[in-house]
């Protein structure tokens, strides 16, 4: 409903809401694709002059949502950007990277044309950045996913490597098997926390790491077998519930059903590795008392990776808080249910 605070000859219009319905604004905002600028008043009313002064402390975007009450729990929330190789001649070599701001998992990639379209579709992007003068276009992508053109300095290679570098708080790539050939992907993940920082002001604190995507350690899956086998997505409704994670996802927590998530996008293909997992599997199939307790313990956590994130941006509720608190208090609990076991990944 439209109002006026300011009484005056140059009254401004205000269009308002009560405070407590912000989520529910913000949630019908995002799903139609829109970006928001939250606007919040930094005078005190009763000393201020006229119109309350206000200015912008965040600016939310379907790839930026860091709130719970606006996210999926069993699902991450990617920001990707994509780059394509600066040489015109060679349009079959791209950057991508891609970011969980509500749990500060990243990721890069150096892949060719098909594997950007197949990864793409596996990771269910909620929002893309692309290069404003880049005139190659990405493939097609699903409905729902929104493109955000950024300037062309932001892609830059030097300022991506100085940013890379002071968020997670080193001196080079090296340590995390990035170098020179990655190129356009450190431009990309360069894209992608400027992005962030601009958005949400000091919400990188919690990016610590960074992961190479290698297609020799997961199996690739083609956009048409994804479809088919539904594996996250139902064909006809698009809906989890009958698809293959919907089908087998028993997770008692938010983490372990994102975790699960991730693992179907990108199955293993290293023998020790797979073995590995199922010898923990067994381990938790074999001592059913064991399951029962670590599943119970497990119910006492919250969903600790998002609340850390919503405290590195410096909006986190008290009851938040004291969410962190009660999984921090549970864990010692779960670590002494897991020790002197046989499997070496619940050692």
């Amino acid at each position: 409903t439209l109002t006026s605070r300011d009484k005056s000859e140059n009254a401004v219009a205000m269009a308002g809401f009560p405070h407590h319905q912000l989520d529910g604004y913000l949630n019908k905002l995002i799903k139609q694709g829109f970006r928001v600028a939250v606007c919040e008043q930094v005078e005190v009313p009763k000393v201020a002059k006229g119109l309350v002064k206000r200015e912008i402390s965040q600016i939310v975007s379907p790839g930026t949502v860091t709130d719970s009450a606006l996210l999926e729990p069993t699902q991450c929330n990617y920001l990707a950007a994509v780059v394509c190789h600066s040489s015109r001649n060679n349009t079959n070599e791209f950057g991508l990277s891609w970011l969980d701001i509500s749990t500060g998992q990243f990721f890069l990639a150096q892949v060719d044309r098909q594997t950007l379209a197949d990864l793409l579709a596996r990771l269910q992007v909620s929002e893309i950045l692309l290069d404003e003068t880049d005139p190659d276009a990405i493939p097609s992508l699903g409905e729902g996913t929104r493109i955000t053109t950024r300037p062309a300095w932001s892609f830059g290679g030097e300022h991506a490597l100085g940013l890379l570098t002071t968020t997670l708080g080193v001196a080079a790539l090296d340590g995390f098997g990035i170098d020179d050939s990655d190129a356009e992907a450190i431009r990309a993940a360069g894209a992608i926390l400027q992005y962030v920082k601009e958005s949400h002001h000091n919400a990188l604190a919690h990016i610590d790491s960074i992961e190479k995507y290698r297609s020799s350690v997961h199996v690739e899956i083609d956009q048409a077998t994804w479809r088919s086998l539904e594996v996250s997505q139902t064909i006809r409704a698009g809906h989890q519930q009958g698809s293959l994670f919907g089908v087998i996802n028993r997770c008692v927590t938010p983490m372990g059903a994102r975790q699960l998530g991730s693992w179907l996008a990108a199955p293993l293909r290293e023998k020790e590795k797979i073995r590995k997992r199922q010898d923990a599997v067994a381990e938790f199939v074999e001592n059913k008392p064991l399951q029962t307790d670590v599943r119970d313990q497990l119910k006492t956590v919250f969903d600790l990776q998002r609340l850390i994130a919503r405290v590195s941006s410096g909006r986190s509720s008290p009851r938040e808080l004291l969410n962190i608190a009660r999984t921090l208090a549970a864990l010692p609990q779960l670590k002494a249910r897991l020790t002197a076991r046989r499997s070496e990944l619940l050692q």
